[in-house]
C-alpha cells in the first residue's frame, strides 16, 4: 500500500508538471492571425481535425501538452491545436505573443529532477522513484527508493548517493553515480522466517536526453555491492541492475 501511494503521487506529480499550462499561457485570449486554426480531437498529429477556426475569431487557452494547446473558442468549442500554428496568433489588442517553452538551456540548469524508473535487479523486476538537487550542471546529489520482488523474497532500499554529468550539454549526456545505503530483504513463505538488513555500495553508469519541455529519458546500469551478505560463506554479494524511466526537472 505504501509503495502504491509513493507511485501514484509521483505520476500525478509529473503528469502536473508536464500538461498544466503557465501561468502566463493559461486562458490567455487570442486573435488568429493565420488564415486558420486547425482544432484535433487530441493532443497529436494522429487524431482527426474536428473543426476549423477563422482569422479573427478569438480563442482562450486552457491546456498546454508539450507542443499542443488546448484552446476554447467563442462558441465553447474546445479542441488541439499545434504550438506551430498558435504561434501565428495575436493579442486582441495586435501585440505578438511569445509562449514559454523550455529549451536544452533550461535542462541543463535545471535544479531539481525527480522521476519514475523500472528495470531488473538481480533478475528480479523493480521499480524505483528518487528525487536530485543540483548544485551545478556537472554535479548533484540524489536519494531513491526502490522496490524488488523475486520469487522467494522481495527487497527494499534506500540510496543516497551523488552523480557527475561531465557533459551536460551533449544530447546524449553520460553520467555515472556512487551511492550506499540499506536494503531489506523480506522472505515471501508461509513459515515464519527473519528479515534480513544490510549495507551497500553501488556505482553506476548512464544516459539522460532531455525529450521535449521538461521530460528526461534515463537509463542505467548499476553494480551493488551489498556488505557481509548472509550467504553460504558470508561474503560480500554483488547484485546487477538496470533501469529505465521518465523524469521531469524545474
Amino acid at each position: 500500500m505504501h509503495t502504491r501511494l509513493i507511485v501514484v503521487i509521483l505520476l500525478h506529480l509529473i503528469s502536473f508538471d508536464i500538461y498544466a499550462a503557465s501561468k502566463s499561457d493559461s486562458l490567455q485570449q487570442l486573435e488568429v492571425a493565420a488564415p486558420y486554426l486547425e482544432l484535433h480531437t487530441g493532443s497529436g498529429g494522429g487524431f482527426p481535425i474536428f473543426h476549423v477556426v477563422e482569422r479573427g475569431e478569438l480563442v482562450k487557452i486552457i491546456q498546454k501538452r508539450a507542443r499542443w494547446f488546448k484552446i476554447r473558442t467563442a462558441n465553447d468549442v474546445e479542441g488541439w491545436v499545434h504550438f506551430d500554428q498558435m504561434s501565428q496568433t495575436i493579442a486582441p489588442n495586435g501585440d505578438p505573443i511569445e509562449f514559454s517553452q523550455t529549451t536544452q538551456d533550461d535542462f541543463i540548469e535545471r535544479n531539481w529532477e525527480y522521476g519514475v524508473l523500472g528495470g531488473d535487479f538481480g533478475g528480479s523486476p523493480l521499480f524505483s522513484v528518487y528525487g536530485a538537487y543540483l548544485f551545478n550542471p556537472g554535479f548533484a546529489t540524489e536519494l531513491s527508493y526502490s522496490k524488488s520482488i523475486a520469487d522467494k523474497s522481495s527487497s527494499t532500499y534506500y540510496k543516497l548517493g551523488i552523480f557527475m554529468q561531465p557533459f551536460p550539454d551533449f544530447e546524449y549526456s553520460p553520467y555515472f553515480h556512487l551511492g550506499t545505503g540499506s536494503i531489506k530483504s523480506v522472505p515471501i513463505s508461509i513459515a515464519p522466517q527473519s528479515t534480513q538488513r544490510a549495507q551497500f555500495a553501488n556505482i553506476s553508469f548512464g544516459i539522460r536526453k532531455h525529450l521535449t519541455e521538461r521530460v528526461i529519458l534515463r537509463l542505467e546500469y548499476s553494480n551493488y555491492v551489498i556488505l557481509n551478505a548472509t550467504n553460504a560463506n558470508d561474503d560480500n554479494e554483488e547484485v546487477r541492475e538496470w533501469k529505465a524511466g521518465f523524469a521531469v526537472f524545474f
